[in-house]
């Protein structure tokens, strides 16, 4: 069974919006897209962009260094210049609102 770790509340994610936290030593952002939470790395697969200070259109974040694409549903890199998919967590949302991710 996965162990899930608290990393934010609901209410610091707003929809649209992209929060960065630490996971267990990792810097990994939380996307709300439309009520629904993702969490994925920070760093863009192709020069490190930090994906937190990108541009979250529906599902499709925007690095902010040379404009390439992820699905934050996926991590699949969607517009080049990446070509390699982001790490991905498991989220959970429980009653209280905590956000909670786990990586297995």
């Amino acid at each position: 069974m996965a162990d899930f770790v608290k990393v934010a509340d609901l209410a610091e994610v707003p929809p649209g919006e992209i929060t960065l936290v630490d996971f267990q030593g990792d810097e990994v952002a939380l996307a709300n897209v439309n009520g629904t939470i993702y969490a994925f790395s920070d760093t863009c697969t192709h020069m490190a962009g930090r994906l937190s200070q990108g541009l979250l259109d529906g599902a499709i974040v925007t690095c902010p260094f040379h404009g390439g694409q992820f699905d934050v549903t996926s991590g699949e890199a969607v517009a080049a210049p990446p070509t390699e998919k982001l790490t991905t967590y498991r989220v959970q949302v429980n009653d209280g609102g905590e956000i909670q991710i786990s990586s297995a």
